[in-house]
Order: structure tokens, then sequence, then C-alpha cells
């Protein structure tokens, strides 16, 4: 399950680093599957690893803008 652009800046700052936080627990575990040969979906590792970035650069996106107002 990705999440789009649109889903992410609906998020409050909090819930897109709880969100980061629990998409980073999985990458790791599905790594480690990877690695012992017992990982199911492997296409799931270049979902999370994408989504991870999506929020990266909102939240950057984010401060910015915050920043230029003040």
């Amino acid at each position: 399950m990705s999440l789009s652009s649109e889903e992410i800046r609906k998020m409050t700052s909090e819930e897109r680093v709880e969100r980061l936080k629990d998409l980073r627990l999985e990458l790791m575990k599905l790594r480690m599957q990877a690695r012992v040969g017992t990982i199911e979906n492997p296409g799931r590792i270049r979902t999370i690893r994408k989504t991870i970035a999506r929020i990266l650069t909102i939240e950057a996106e984010e401060k910015k803008k915050k920043g230029e107002a003040k």
C-alpha cells in the first residue's frame, strides 16, 4: 500500500513522522527477509523506498514554506 502525494499532504507533520518511522522499520524487516530468501514480494521494497522519499520531500517543502512565510 503506497501513499499518494495527496494523502501525505493531508497528514499532519506528526502523522508523517510516525508513518516514516513505521515504513523504515518495515523496510528493514523486508531487507532482512530478502537476505534470508523468504521475501514474498520483493517489489514491496521499492514501493516503500519511494513512499519514504515522498514523505521526506513533502516534509522538506513544508519546512521551506514555513521558513519563507516568517
